[in-house]
Parts: structure tokens; C-alpha cells; sequence
């Protein structure tokens, strides 16, 4: 008896570890203000965004989780063996654009513990830099990197409730607009979805589940149900965030967007608590941000087995340490994470979601023989195949905004 109950724990324990890996490094800093700020501009329309942005992320992780798992291969290995030389592109895009944002998930740690503590924001980015490396050189990182992902991840949904309900939303108002908004702005929904699904983001979760052994046709299911769940956590805890905000901007305060204030989320969580509730955000904001700087440095070096076929678990723990570090080194010299930088690492994210997506769906279409024979329902490849279209103007929108940006 105890033998069937230790394997269905250990498969248990992968799929909980996956999902949460998976909405933590969709809930990270840069969300976190995004929402606020756009729920500054737009009120109870930000509902559909966030809507639109959920099931857009069911289509993707759908598709790529399923076809991960499958073919028990990393995605760069996949789009190799479907269309040679794209996986090498694929990773190279992760990797870059992977570096670039966790320097700016530093940042945002040093942010955390500046509003929860009072440090200074390079000490506390270096502190929790420091944690992040501690964990990877465990002599069962692993484990321990799922634990501190999972615990975190309910800490900063629970903390996110409580300011939710001492601000008393509209929620009514809120649901109604989901579904029948007054106005839609598809820009917003351009950034929400390359911040929540672009970059490493998509992969993550998945390649937790490959490393946790979770492969094959026979766990179809359990991957399918664990992607389900995934997408239905990530998808509460960024329409509650946006319920803890939107309460206090229909009680009337005014939302500095600029970012010239202070951060914007930071500014509705004090309105919404006093001193108390800027602790809290700033316990949300480095809890996400810790789970991001582990999700982002995890899943970027994944993608350097590409080169490095026979890079062992341990050296792979390694390069997570070293990729970690040189993200914190460059924090430390610039001091901040400068605009044109985070910009430009977005266009990438905008860039990373087509690229890797259209190779995911030519197998999910023509090459059956990569995933073991299987071929994917209709339903799940055509609207696969219409959301890739979607996400190739996404990406294309995002170059043209980022060179906009830089030629300013």
C-alpha cells in the first residue's frame, strides 16, 4: 500500500509545484504595477483585459504544456527537432530576455523590502538575491525550490484577498464589465498578455513538470488537469489584485500612472489600509518578485541544455546560481532597472511568444511522430493556430512601440 501511495504523493507534489511555478512567474512585479496603473486609467474596463489575457493563457499553456510533456523534451529541443535551428533562436531569446527581467525582479524585491522593512532597496535587493542562490546550492534544490514557490505563492494570494476586502470593491460592477465592458482598449490587453504568458512565462511550468518525470501519454491527463488548475489559480489571484485596487479607485483616489510618486500599487494599498497596507505590498510585491527571480533564473537556464546536452542536474543548479548573480551585479551597477532596458527586454517577451508558439503548433499540426504518435484534438489546434496570429500582431505591435520608445 505504502509503495502506491509514495508515487501518487510524488506526482501530486510535481503538478502543485508546476501550477504554482506557473502563476507565480505570471504574478511578478512588473504585473503587479501594471495593474495598478491601468486599473488607474480604465476602472472596472480593466475586467475585460484580464479576462481576454486568461483565456488567451489557456490556449497557450493548453498547447505547450500538453505538447512538452508529450514529447518529453525541453521546448528548444522540440522546435530543433521539428524545424532545425529554431530552438537554438528560441533559447537564445529566453536566455537574454530572461537576464534583462531579473534584473528588474531584483528591483523589484529591493522595492518589497523597502516598503515591508525599510531597507534600503539594494540591500534588500541583495538579501533576497542572496536567498534565491542559497536555494539553488541546496543539496535538494529542488525540493526546496518548490516549497518556498508553493508557501509563497498562498502567502501573497491571502495577503492580496485581505486588502481586497478592507477595500471594498465594486464587484458587481466589476463582473459585469468582465463580460459586457463599456469600452475595450486592445493596447492594454497587448501589454497584459506579453507581461503574463511572454518570455520564459510560458514555459515554465511545463519544464517543471518534465524535470518532476510527469511525461507520456499516460499522464495526458493529470497534465491536463494540472494546466487547467494552473491557469484558474493564475487567474484569481490577478482578478483579485485588480479587485484590492479597484476598490480604492471607486472610492476616489487618483492614481499617480506617471510612476513620478512612487509606484502606483504601492499608493492604492496605503489608501486602502494606512501604514499597514503598504507592508502588505510590500510582502506581495517581494514575495513575487523572490518567485519570479526563481522562476525566470529555473526556466532561462533549462534552456541552456540546448548547448550543453550533457549539463548535469548539478551543473544546471550551477548556472542558476551564476546566471542569479550576474543578474544582481548588474541591478547593483545601474543601481535601478532603467527604462529603455526593461523596454526592450518586453520586446523580446513580445517577440518569444510567436516564435516558440508557431513552432508549437507545426508540431501540434504535422508531426505527430514527435509526441509519440498522438495527435491533439481539433479544437485545441485551432484555436491554438488563431491565437499564434493574435500573438504574432501582439509581438509585432510591441517592436514597433519599443523602437518608438528608443528613437525618442
Amino acid at each position: 500500500m505504502s509503495d502506491q501511495i509514495q508515487p501518487a504523493r510524488l506526482k501530486r507534489h510535481a503538478l502543485v509545484a508546476a501550477i504554482f511555478m506557473m502563476a507565480t512567474s505570471a504574478i511578478g512585479p512588473g504585473f503587479i504595477t501594471q495593474t495598478a496603473t491601468f486599473t488607474g486609467k480604465l476602472g472596472a474596463t480593466f475586467a475585460f483585459a484580464i479576462l481576454v489575457s486568461i483565456l488567451i493563457d489557456f490556449v497557450v499553456q493548453m498547447n505547450i504544456w500538453r505538447i512538452i510533456t508529450l514529447s518529453r523534451r525541453r521546448a528548444a529541443e522540440i522546435a530543433n527537432a521539428a524545424l532545425p535551428g529554431t530552438g537554438y533562436l528560441l533559447a537564445v531569446f529566453i536566455l537574454l530576455g530572461g537576464f534583462v527581467f531579473n534584473v528588474g525582479n531584483i528591483a523589484g524585491a529591493g522595492l518589497g523590502t523597502n516598503a515591508l522593512l525599510g531597507l534600503d532597496p539594494k540591500t534588500g535587493g541583495v538579501i533576497s538575491a542572496l536567498i534565491a542562490v542559497g536555494i539553488f546550492l541546496s543539496k535538494r534544490a529542488g525540493l526546496v525550490m518548490d516549497r518556498v514557490v508553493v508557501v509563497l505563492g498562498l502567502v501573497m494570494l491571502a495577503l492580496v484577498v485581505f486588502v481586497a476586502c478592507v477595500s471594498h470593491p465594486p464587484v458587481g460592477e466589476a463582473l459585469r464589465q468582465t463580460i459586457f465592458p463599456d469600452s475595450i482598449d486592445f493596447a492594454t490587453i497587448v501589454t497584459i498578455v506579453g507581461g503574463t504568458i511572454g518570455g520564459y512565462i510560458t514555459y515554465a511550468g511545463a519544464h517543471r513538470l518534465l524535470d518532476q518525470g510527469m511525461v507520456g501519454e499516460e499522464n495526458l491527463p493529470l497534465v491536463t488537469r494540472a494546466a487547467l488548475t494552473g491557469i484558474v489559480v493564475t487567474g484569481v489571484m490577478r482578478f483579485v489584485l485588480f479587485l484590492a485596487i479597484l476598490g480604492v479607485v471607486s472610492a476616489g483616489l487618483v492614481i499617480d500612472t506617471s510612476g513620478q510618486s512612487g509606484n502606483p500599487a504601492a499608493q492604492a494599498f496605503r489608501a486602502a489600509a494606512g501604514d499597514l497596507g503598504l507592508r502588505v505590498f510590500g510582502a506581495i510585491l517581494w514575495g513575487a518578485a523572490i518567485t519570479s527571480v526563481i522562476g525566470a533564473a529555473y526556466t532561462s537556464v533549462s534552456f541552456l541544455t540546448v548547448f550543453l546536452p550533457r549539463l548535469s542536474e548539478r551543473g544546471r543548479a550551477v548556472a542558476t546560481v551564476v546566471f542569479i548573480a550576474l543578474s544582481l551585479a548588474t541591478y547593483i551597477g545601474l543601481g535601478t532597472a532603467p527604462a529603455a532596458l526593461l523596454v526592450f527586454a518586453g520586446g523580446f517577451n513580445g517577440l518569444i511568444l510567436p516564435v516558440g508558439f508557431s513552432v508549437f503548433m507545426y508540431v501540434g499540426w504535422a508531426r505527430p511522430d514527435l509526441l509519440g504518435g498522438y495527435r491533439s484534438p481539433r479544437w485545441l489546434l485551432v484555436s491554438g493556430t488563431l491565437v499564434c496570429v493574435l500573438t504574432w500582431y501582439m509581438g509585432l505591435k510591441s517592436v514597433g512601440a519599443i523602437f518608438a520608445f528608443l528613437g525618442q
